[in-house]
């Protein structure tokens, strides 16, 4: 600097807000068609790379799509751009395969039923070209393998292949050999054969030696899910989350009231390393309802509770981590507490951004983005469901009030998004400056109910009220655009593609993907 001249850096203006476009659709409903409750959706999940997607469904399912734009044209930068050919797609799937993953189960000491639907998966590392991946229900997860294998084939026998004896086909011998008054395999050249005609060809002469069929391998392939270990009988209390670690050899599982650390080795034995439960259940204020791995540090982990805090934990502090190392929570604004307060501070789900540095979380109301170096506050509050605050009664009495909806943040942490009701979910910019704030509707025309609304949406809705016909517990009220709301179509999850602008997700047992 000379001259005592100050260097000025011009503020950086925020991202514009993205335009989004429909992809694709699997699982796409007709008009009136009536859903079956085990294809409804109930988790999803992007591997680190972006190209594998699973789902899994309240029937225990899970189901692999892989993208295929990438694969189409191979080669490198430089020689797509020599072909003119564009490098920003927007990335496409394709079905891949699906595994029966949980089964409905009972538990006899309890007498209580264990549903089959899988409460979350997460992808592990690859391995010589093999898929890994965690699931889990309420009680049990279990450790999968995907891979292709060749198809084994049954080798040709030596009789002839237009005739089969059973479901078993037989092909005829190339060994051209001359007959024999006495044959090998027992035959005899004057014997009749007619008894057998109607299964078997057998060449003029009978056959001199009969060839044993072999397995051989061919070069077709199929994929094949294997099992390859079942953690269970570690959790008293229904499983609500799953996270495994960057180290790649642990993970954790989180019920309401403990965290336990597993080894993907070793399936008999879990060391507890969170434990909220009371000497007396009387005392118990607040339970666990998400946990998650930091993305880089294998000694952290952060875990929110109903009470609507976070707390980050260090692995390295003790065995037992009752203390932990960070809490972040939002003070209570004096003179607003009510009958609901407390259940719709609850937090549903937590992630971590690509980085670590920060936290997102969502309770029922809003969306809260925290940055682990500022335990104060959040850094920023986005307002979800504000226009629902005059229906907590009726949320409360149809139970939707409990809804558990989840959240993702972009690979590139400029963006977060959620979902919300009558299919819908919400885009919103979380750079500083940012008003991004975008509703789009999980169907071929996310746009359609596109209003610029702000993301503190306007207390007055009388004007809108009017306007709306009720028709009962079906339609309630409405939004913030003036459109009327359905509690029964619930967007609960969703998923952001790990490095493009890309959102995939649920909308009952219609998987939907959009891009920008």
């Amino acid at each position: 600097m000379n001259g005592g001249d100050e260097v000025v850096t011009a503020p950086v203006e925020p991202p514009q807000p993205l335009e989004w476009k429909f992809s694709q659709v699997f699982g796409e409903r007709t008009a009136g068609e009536e859903v079956q409750e085990v294809d409804i959706i109930s988790a999803i999940e992007f591997d680190k790379t972006g190209d594998h997607l699973a789902t899994g469904d309240r029937g225990g399912r899970v189901v692999l799509f892989e993208r295929t734009d990438t694969k189409d044209h191979g080669g490198s930068r430089r020689d797509l751009e020599r072909l003119d050919y564009p490098i920003g797609r927007h990335p496409e799937f394709r079905y891949k395969t699906e595994f029966q993953s949980h089964e409905p189960e009972f538990d006899y000491l309890k007498s209580l039923e264990i549903e089959e639907k899988i409460n979350k998966i997460r992808w592990c590392q690859t391995a010589n070209g093999a898929l890994f991946l965690l699931s889990t229900n309420d009680k049990t997860i279990k450790f999968w393998k995907v891979q292709e294998k060749k198809i084994k084939k049954i080798s040709d026998m030596n009789l002839d292949s237009s005739k089969a004896v059973g479901n078993c086909s037989v092909a005829s011998s190339s060994n051209s050999l001359s007959p024999r008054p006495y044959l090998a395999n027992g035959g005899c050249p004057d014997r009749s054969y007619s008894s057998l005609s109607n299964e078997l060809s057998f060449p003029p002469g009978g056959i001199p030696s009969l060839r044993l069929p072999m397995v051989v391998a061919s070069h077709e392939t199929s994929l094949v899910a294997r099992c390859r270990r079942v953690y269970a009988h570690a959790h008293d209390y229904h499983i609500n989350s799953i996270s495994n670690n960057s180290d790649g050899e642990t993970f954790i599982s989180a019920d309401d009231l403990r965290i336990n650390l597993w080894n993907l080795e070793i399936s008999n034995q879990s060391f507890n390393i969170v434990d909220v439960k009371p000497a007396n259940m009387e005392d118990l204020t607040e339970v666990i309802t998400s946990a998650e791995f930091h993305p880089s540090h294998c000694n952290m982990l952060g875990y929110s509770s109903s009470k609507g805090s976070i707390r980050l934990i260090d692995l390295r502090q003790s065995a037992l981590c009752d203390s932990h190392a960070k809490l972040f929570e939002e003070p209570e604004p004096p003179g607003t507490r009510s009958f609901f307060t407390e259940i719709i501070a609850s937090i549903s789900d937590i992630k971590f951004g690509k980085d670590g540095r920060y936290i997102l979380s969502r309770d029922y109301m809003t969306l809260k983005l925290w940055d682990i170096n500022m335990d104060s506050g959040p850094v920023s509050t986005f307002q979800v469901h504000e226009y629902l605050r005059p229906k907590l009664c009726d949320l409360y009495e149809n139970d939707s009030i409990f809804d558990k909806f989840e959240c993702c943040l972009s690979g590139d942490g400029l963006r977060v998004a959620t979902g919300s009701y009558s299919n819908l979910f919400r885009v919103f910019g979380s750079s500083p400056g940012s008003t991004e704030a975008t509703t789009l509707e999980a169907s071929k025309n996310p746009m359609r109910r596109q209003v610029q609304t702000p993301s503190r949406p306007s207390r007055s809705l009388s004007s809108s009220l009017t306007r709306v016909v009720r028709r009962g517990a079906e339609s309630p009220g409405v939004d913030a655009n003036g459109n009327s709301f359905d509690f029964t179509t619930k967007l609960l999850h969703l998923a952001w593609h790990p490095s493009e602008k890309s959102i995939a997700c649920a909308a009952a047992n219609s998987l939907y993907m959009y891009y920008a």
